[in-house]
């Protein structure tokens, strides 16, 4: 098989490792460039690329701005077909059609539920008991095409966003192994999505992860179990990004764990803006 993978984060990360470790490396990896990170903005490559490096293997890396400047590149690889995870940037339909066999998209929900940019927050948000993985052939449009195979996920009480990502990764990538050479042999047959049943996600900012400081004393005194109920949710949904936050005496602290016990919300893990994080036990923000 001959293939271009494309996927920059720690998603495509996994699935990527799973992919080489089986045995099935692809012929080039595209992911976006390398960026500052942090405070001190130190040039930094995606976790696709670190992994590269880390597991010294012959891969040839392309990190485009424009994705239509490697066209020729593409053209040049003679890829059967392409995978797509998590790349963060919408390809032209002149792109996905490159590879004879068509182009992959791995998406983290149970097509059609779910399409759009954050499929594992919203099932979190929306207290979904299980979701899973989709393999599908992309068509241009927004996680549309066929699906070529899928699998399920049980979604356990306290996932957060990265153990939830993390478990997803991990499925997707067995779902690859599996399924790719079945697809490249021409023996698995694409079924086209129940559109009626489609559902989107949104993209999440920082003004959804803000919890009123009267919602979070209302959750952490007892007083609203269901205050309580959906802090927690947001807390494990929306972090790291866009990051769950509050203010208090014009301060502002970041929720970056929480529990429920009896229905009452406790802080476990919060930081105030500018310092470093703090563990608690149990304790609510005070005067």
């Amino acid at each position: 098989m001959r293939y271009v993978f494309f996927g920059t984060p720690r998603f495509a990360a996994i699935i990527l490792e799973k992919l080489i470790g089986a045995g099935m490396p692809p012929v080039a990896l595209v992911c976006n460039p390398d960026r500052p990170v942090g405070r001190k903005q130190i040039i930094t490559s995606p976790p696709v690329k670190q992994l590269i490096a880390d597991r010294k293997v012959q891969i040839e890396i392309l990190q485009p701005e424009d994705i239509l400047t490697i066209r020729d590149m593409l053209f040049a690889l003679r890829p059967d077909f392409s995978v797509v995870a998590a790349y963060a940037k919408i390809l032209p339909k002149e792109i996905l059609e490159i590879p004879k066999l068509g182009t992959i998209g791995v998406h983290p929900s149970l097509l059609p539920k779910y399409r759009g940019p954050s499929p594992i927050q919203s099932v979190i948000l929306a207290d979904e008991k299980e979701t899973g993985v989709s393999l599908f052939l992309m068509d241009g449009k927004v996680d549309h095409g066929p699906v070529i195979s899928h699998q399920t996920l049980v979604i356990n009480d306290e996932d957060d966003y990265e153990a939830l990502e993390e478990g997803l990764a991990r499925l997707a990538a067995d779902l690859l192994v599996e399924t790719l050479p079945n697809f490249a042999e021409g023996k698995m047959t694409p079924l086209p999505q129940d559109e009626p049943q489609a559902t989107y996600s949104k993209k999440f900012t920082s003004e959804d992860a803000f919890i009123a400081p009267e919602d979070l004393e209302l959750a952490t005194s007892g007083a609203s179990p269901e205050k309580a109920i959906e802090i927690h949710r947001k807390t494990r949904a929306l972090n790291p990004e866009p990051g769950v936050w509050t203010t208090k005496n014009g301060k502002r602290f970041k929720l970056l764990e929480t529990r429920l016990q009896n229905y009452k919300l406790l802080l476990k893990r919060i930081q105030e803006a500018g310092k470093k994080p703090i563990e608690l036990a149990a304790v609510r923000l005070e005067e």
